[in-house]
């Protein structure tokens, strides 16, 4: 399904014109997947072969008032990422938290190779088997010094300054603020929420984050 969005600055018809460009490079690469599968079944390779396809995220058109790519709202964190196994997956789907730094594991885990020791994913192959079952409960994302911590229906992000000392933050309750349009870090009334989640977002956001060493 094709969103619509209200245009925030230039003409109509620049606008339209750059939404439009934007669904067809979304469209030209889901016409080369399909063409890819049947090459895999002409060739006898299907069977043996496991694909994944996971791919950036789309172009801010007119959110937030922004035109770009990058930012720190959930309209830069949502990416397509499929796995196709020969036995195991039959097109089912699942809502739960993932990460890419997820797919690594998880084929290891499928070619049946040991985990190296430096990976901090976590492999996905048991949700594969049981999509409806959980087994990750967050992601960490970051664009420039803006960390964002996604916990179920929390988004919490905190913008950071050289000596990890907190300089701004954001707050979003998706249960009923899916657009992000109501920051809610700074109600009194989420005071102890924010305390907890700026706790959790520096235990999960892995080693070196911020430093000129950073992964």
């Amino acid at each position: 399904m094709i969103t619509r969005r209200k245009f925030i600055s230039g003409t109509a018809a620049a606008t339209n014109l750059t939404m439009n460009n934007n669904t067809a490079i979304s469209h030209y690469p889901s016409m080369q997947i399909g063409l890819l599968l049947d090459e895999l079944n002409a060739a006898g390779l299907a069977e043996n072969t496991v694909v994944v396809l996971w791919g950036d995220h789309d172009w801010n058109l007119g959110e937030h008032g922004l035109w770009c790519k990058h930012c720190n709202f959930n309209t830069s964190l949502n990416a397509p990422l499929m796995f196709r196994v020969p036995g195991l997956t039959n097109g089912k789907t699942n809502s739960s938290i993932t990460e890419f730094i997820d797919i690594y594991p998880t084929l290891c885990e499928l070619a049946g190779l040991p985990l190296p020791s430096h990976l901090e994913g976590q492999s996905l192959v048991k949700r594969l088997k049981k999509p409806e079952k959980q087994e990750k409960d967050f992601a960490v994302s970051k664009f420039n010094n803006g960390i964002t911590l996604i916990e179920d229906k929390m988004f919490y992000t905190e913008w950071i300054d050289k000596n990890d000392s907190v300089i701004s933050r954001m707050l979003y309750d998706h249960a009923s603020d899916q657009d992000e349009n109501i920051n809610i870090s700074e109600e009194p009334r989420n005071a102890d929420l924010v305390g907890a989640l700026g706790v959790r977002l520096r235990e999960k956001r892995g080693i070196s984050f911020l430093g000129t060493d950073s992964q």
